[in-house]
C-alpha cells in the first residue's frame, strides 16, 4: 500500500436570500456580506478541506459524515466538522500533511482575509493549508454564488 494518498474535492454553494444569513469562508466571518445558503454555516472553503481529506483517506464524504438530513448539524460550524473529520482520517492511520485551496469567486476578495483562513484551517487540520482566490475577470458567471476547489496530501502513520 502506498504511503502517501491524494484527494481532490470541490465544492459550490448558492447566495442566500436569508439576509440574517452570515457569510463563512475558512472559519471568518464576513461581516456585512451576503451569506450562501446550507445545512450548515455554508462554509464552501471548509467543505472542500473535509471532502478532499476524507476522500484521501478513502473515508467517503461530508455528506456521508454529516448528513443534511440530520438537524444536529443544522448552522453547525465547519471548522467543528472538520475537526471531526480529521479525527476520522486519523483513526484510519493517516495524516494529513497539506491541504491547498482554490477558492473562485468575484466577490468577497479573499486575499485580505488569506492569513486568518490559512491559519484556522490548518489549527484543525495538523498539516499546512494554503488558501488562494481567483476571480473570473467576467468570464464566467459567479452571481449565483461560490465554489471551492481542494486538493488534500496524506502520509500513512505508522506503515498503513
Amino acid at each position: 500500500m502506498a504511503n502517501i494518498r491524494i484527494g481532490n474535492a470541490f465544492d459550490v454553494h448558492a447566495w442566500s436570500d436569508d439576509s440574517g444569513r452570515t457569510l463563512v469562508l475558512g472559519g471568518v466571518v464576513f461581516e456585512g456580506e451576503r451569506g450562501l445558503q446550507g445545512h450548515s454555516d455554508a462554509d464552501v472553503i471548509t467543505h472542500s478541506c473535509i471532502d478532499a481529506i476524507l476522500s484521501a483517506a478513502g473515508c467517503g464524504d461530508i455528506g456521508a459524515l454529516f448528513p443534511d438530513t440530520n438537524s444536529k448539524w443544522k448552522n453547525a460550524d465547519s471548522l467543528v466538522l472538520l475537526e471531526q473529520a480529521v479525527a476520522v482520517v486519523d483513526e484510519a492511520g493517516w495524516a494529513v500533511s497539506n491541504v491547498d485551496c482554490t477558492v473562485v469567486t468575484d466577490t468577497p476578495k479573499i486575499s485580505p482575509f488569506r492569513e486568518k483562513m490559512q491559519k484556522n484551517l490548518t489549527q484543525r487540520v495538523g498539516g499546512v493549508v494554503s488558501v488562494k482566490g481567483k476571480r473570473t475577470e467576467g468570464m464566467l458567471d459567479l452571481m449565483a454564488g461560490i465554489r471551492c476547489y481542494a486538493v488534500a496530501l496524506l502520509e500513512a502513520k505508522n506503515g498503513v
